[in-house]
């Protein structure tokens, strides 16, 4: 998926043309047709951040038995999903350098099939790391209204097979959605995406609202009325940003994806396409800020880090 250039899955169908009024022009809305582009040194600088993170967190959780669980599992595969999207992007921003300035010579056939790899690789590591992040938030549903029963009901190999059937669901639609490039593929991606969003707003919603209930029934138990206001907002906060970062990050590709369906072909959508590329920076953003979210927030594993850091000086 070329960043100077439509990406084939993506925006064909908002290159077709159709026959606008005479007084509708794109300039009404753009000063161009033309993709923005953004700096390459940007992709790479954010590439290695989220892949510099991301490592420490999966050899951090590989290190210290004690986050050897379901949870701490899945946090490793998001953090995996994450290394992959922000792999799949520096390999690809330094294909296309090297193509472009004239170091590396390939024939167009052969610079196409790397792009398809590429392009199986990133939607993979795009649709895994959607699910899991969905799946977090189940694991957290399930800890906080089943906490008795967790660790009956998230057993290590039910975690396990869970995280199989995330990682070849993922693989093998993205060969589907690459070798089958429609409408239809492009309705899926949206599908999903509307569905996740769904699952964890009304999961982190509900765990939220069970939060400020139950700091309700503590203040009237012990006729403190400024309990249930500081949890609410630490929570509501918490939430905020949970969903928010959810929705900066991946709303604007999305969008771009469900405006290829609904307005491929007028002004205003068009120019929303031309700036894909900075859609595909707010993913990568994404994979650095995971790390922070659902990561680094644990004390273990902020006390395992240090001591991987420290091993390399």
């Amino acid at each position: 998926m070329p960043k100077s250039s439509a990406p084939r899955l993506y925006l064909d169908f908002s290159n077709s043309t159709t026959d606008l009024p005479a007084n509708w022009t794109n300039e009404t809305f753009c000063a161009s047709d033309q993709q923005v582009v953004i700096p390459s040194e940007l992709f790479l600088t954010l590439g290695v951040m989220s892949f510099v993170e991301n490592l420490l967190v999966v050899a951090a959780i590989v290190k210290n038995r004690n986050l050897h669980s379901p949870m701490y599992y899945f946090i490793c595969c998001l953090a995996v999903s994450d290394m992959l999207v922000s792999v799949s992007n520096l390999v690809e921003t330094l294909f296309m350098l090297l193509i472009e300035h004239g170091v590396l010579i390939i024939e167009p056939t052969i610079v196409r099939q790397v792009d398809n790899v590429m392009d199986m690789l990133i939607c993979s590591s795009l649709m895994s790391s959607l699910s899991f992040l969905g799946v977090i938030a189940m694991d957290r549903y399930i800890t906080i209204f089943y906490a008795l029963r967790y660790h009956s009901i998230m057993t290590i190999q039910r975690a396990v097979i869970l995280i199989v059937a995330v990682w070849l669901i993922s693989s093998i639609s993205s060969v589907l959605f690459i070798v089958y490039d429609s409408t239809a593929v492009i309705m899926c991606l949206v599908v999903f995406f509307l569905s996740v969003l769904t699952l964890i707003a009304g999961l982190y919603i509900h765990m939220f609202t069970l939060a400020h209930q139950h700091a309700r029934q503590i203040s009237t138990m012990y006729s403190k009325q400024q309990a249930p206001q500081s949890t609410s907002m630490k929570g509501a906060v918490t939430l905020t940003i949970l969903l928010g970062v959810f929705l900066i990050c991946w709303g604007p590709f999305f969008l771009h994806l469900l405006l290829i369906l609904i307005c491929p072909n007028c002004p205003a959508c068009k120019c929303y396409f031309r700036y894909f590329s900075l859609y595909l920076i707010l993913i990568i953003c994404n994979s650095v800020v995971d790390p922070i979210i659902y990561a680094f927030r644990s004390q273990e594993l902020r006390r395992t880090l240090k001591e991987v850091v420290l091993c390399f000086w």
